[in-house]
This record gives structure tokens, C-alpha cells and sequence, in this order.
């Protein structure tokens, strides 16, 4: 579902994810968003519990930000929401983190919820997160170290079973 509405979107994809690891599909899905001129944003965790996801979901942070997508990574506190809200109406709540396991193995519900209304909410606490956030930017984005550098391919090479 959250695919296609990506796909089908128009002026807004919100995403945030408390582990995002989503594979080849949904990148290509926000880059090709992104690259219609939809106003793209992900809010993602600065910190994990658990490493390996976070550095396999900031192996694809490069072809995100090149194709316009605008990164935020949350300071001070661990994100837990996972939360969509694409065009200000179609809104999805719930457990499933964009992540392998999620999609194939783990029982997860998600409440998907239509309206101008609810989408409104929704916006609105995206638009706090993102203000907990900090913004990355391709050009601080090349400056991250070696050691980070050197684990995001190793990461990316797991991902289908993080």
C-alpha cells in the first residue's frame, strides 16, 4: 500500500521510520517521487539499537539526497514512530518499520487512514520531528568519517535479513 501511494503521489511524501533498511523498491520509489518535483522528506534516528540498520538505512542516504530527497535525523531522543503521510490524505500508523523483517517475517499492523483531516495531524507532527531534527545535507554528508563510510556497504550487504 504505502508503495503505491508513493508511487501515485502528487505534492508530499512524510515518512518517519524508527528503522529504515527498505531495500532497492522503495528507494527507487522516493528518488522517482523526489525527481516529479513531490516534496520528499524522511525523518530517521540518529541513534540505534541496533547498528547494523541504521548504517545499512544511511547506505542509500547519497542516492536519496541526489535524487532531492531531504534527509532529517532525529537529535535527543530515540524515534520510535512509524508514520507516512503522502499528499496530505492518505496517513498510515503503526508497527511495521521499513525494514525486511518487517515486510516478511514479523507480525506487524498498520492502520491506514484516508483524510484531509487526520493528514493535517499528521503533517503537524511531522513538521515537530523534523524540528527535533537535524537536517543532512549532501555536503555534510560527504564529510562523515571513513569508519562510517566502511560500514554502510557491509550493512547494505545484510539488509534483507536485519
Amino acid at each position: 500500500m504505502l508503495l503505491t501511494a508513493i508511487d501515485a503521489s502528487s505534492t508530499s511524501v512524510y515518512l518517519t521510520m524508527a528503522y529504515f533498511a527498505p531495500g532497492q523498491e522503495m528507494i527507487d520509489a522516493l528518488c522517482d517521487a523526489a525527481q516529479r518535483g513531490v516534496d520528499v522528506q524522511l525523518v530517521l534516528p540518529s541513534v540505534s539499537d541496533f547498528s547494523p540498520v541504521l548504517q545499512a538505512g544511511r547506505s542509500h542516504y547519497q542516492r536519496l539526497l541526489d535524487a532531492g530527497v531531504q534527509l532529517h535525523e532525529l537529535q535527543d531522543a530515540v524515534l520510535h514512530a512509524k508514520t507516512a503521510v503522502i499528499d496530505g490524505v492518505v496517513s498510515t500508523v503503526g508497527s511495521s518499520n521499513m525494514d525486511w523483517r518487517s515486510f516478511s517475517s514479523n507480525d506487524e499492523v498498520n492502520a491506514v487512514v484516508l483524510g484531509e483531516d487526520f493528514g493535517d495531524a499528521m503533517q503537524r507532527m511531522f513538521r515537530q520531528d523534523r524540528a527535533d531534527s537535524h537536517a543532512i545535507t549532501a555536503q555534510a554528508w560527504a564529510q562523515r568519517s571513513a569508519w562510517q563510510r566502511a560500514q554502510e556497504p557491509v550493512s547494505r550487504w545484510f539488509e534483507r535479513w536485519l
